[in-house]
């Protein structure tokens, strides 16, 4: 077996059962990609099996912290057993769900969502990568389906020495798929969409806004950011007169426009536009426009903390945006999905782009990621989505 020890000082987080090792904390030592090694401290405590990466950042991810623990085939069918017995904790009213969520479930670097009768995996470690074959196997017995479609295409591949990995591992057919969430239909097709194929994780978000729809009865609402249109059928669904939503990708848009006939809603009540969400939102602010209900879920501007301050600028100005053309007493759901801005730091984000804007709001709601996107108490990183629901208070 071979052994990394750390640098003097180096163990504190890894005593904290944090599962990231970077490479400037280890003092000698080394492995394979993917190679499973034991990791030590400075003066030689057993601190955990980890899974070697000679190219990350971070150079090591930890299996486990018990001495006694086996890394081995029944490793990973107990861990992915455990993280699909977890989701029976979680009442989801829908076929789409996430069965194992990388380090909340100690099983760094994969990712794997259900959708219907298809799993779709991201490996996106060495060490998940040199466990494919046994995961696969362990993750088709346990949830006794025999679709499984890779979508190992994130960007953090490289950044671990691994090229893209896309297509059926087992089984075969059609990328496209439809799922239950609450009571609509929503479309998506594991091949091209976005992650895995679809944000799984707003799931109560969407629930939560079509609920003020009802209530607030909206009039005028604008998706921002809209992708396949979940906020939008949601608003719907929730009896809103008319949901504008604007992406910039052409095919998203089109699957947005069929998710809203698919749940039988008149065409008419909405308006798609294929453009640039910054750009239309400045539109909007120059023709005095105003809308009842505005949501803001735009792609990850910061995927690490490097990126903040130039992200934070971004989310800035779409928030000031958003709510100067927000109607007085209007609702503003605003998200950032990027790990490299804290809660803390977007909520700051949030209430300067506030008085920039002259608007005064009250935080209505906090919200986050669906509960089948688990984070631990050692692994704050989890909590990569953080959302506010805002109401803008009338002036004076």
């Amino acid at each position: 077996m071979k052994i990394i020890r750390l640098k003097e000082g180096k163990e504190r987080s890894l005593l904290r059962r944090h599962p990231w090792i970077f490479d400037g904390a280890i003092a000698k030592g080394g492995g394979d990609a993917g190679e499973t090694v034991r990791v030590e401290s400075h003066g030689g405590q057993f601190l955990g099996w980890a899974a070697f990466s000679p190219s990350s950042k971070i150079r090591a991810r930890v299996w486990s912290f018990d001495e006694a623990q086996r890394i081995d085939a029944s490793f990973f069918v107990a861990r992915i057993a455990q993280a699909i017995s977890a989701r029976r904790l979680f009442d989801v009213k829908s076929d789409g769900m996430r069965l194992v969520h990388g380090e909340s479930d100690g099983l760094p670097g994969l990712v794997v969502d259900r959708y219907a009768d298809t799993l779709v995996a991201q490996f996106s470690s060495c060490g998940a990568e040199r466990w494919k074959s046994v995961i696969v196997d362990a993750l088709l017995a346990q949830t006794g389906l025999t679709r499984l479609y890779e979508r190992s295409d994130a960007s953090v591949r490289s950044l671990e020495g691994l090229p893209e990995a896309t297509g059926w591992l087992a089984g075969s057919g059609d990328t496209g798929i439809t799922i239950t969430e609450h009571d609509w239909k929503l479309s998506l097709d594991v091949a091209e969409g976005h992650k895995t194929g679809f944000y799984l994780d707003q799931r109560d978000s969407r629930q939560k806004f079509a609920a003020y729809a009802r209530r607030l009865k909206f009039e005028r609402v604008l998706n921002c950011y809209c992708y396949t249109g979940g906020f939008t059928v949601a608003a719907l669904a929730g009896g809103a007169a008319h949901v504008t939503s604007i992406d910039s990708s052409g095919p998203a848009i089109e699957r947005a426009r069929a998710n809203v006939a698919l749940n039988g809603f008149a065409a008419g009540r909405t308006t798609m536009l294929d453009a640039d969400v910054n750009a239309m939102l400045r539109q909007y602010q120059k023709e005095g426009a105003s809308f009842d209900a505005i949501v803001l879920d735009p792609p990850k501007f910061a995927p690490t903390v490097t990126h903040a301050e130039r992200a934070a600028r971004a989310y800035k100005d779409i928030n000031r945006l958003a709510l100067s053309i927000l109607a007085p007493g209007g609702v503003l759901f605003t998200y950032s999905c990027s790990g490299g801005i804290s809660a803390d730091l977007f909520h700051k984000i949030v209430a300067s782009a506030g008085t920039d804007a002259g608007v005064d709001a009250f935080i209505s709601e906090r919200m986050g990621g669906a509960p089948d996107h688990p984070m631990t108490v050692a692994f704050p990183e989890g909590e990569y989505l953080k959302g506010l629901v805002l109401v803008k208070r009338p002036a004076g």
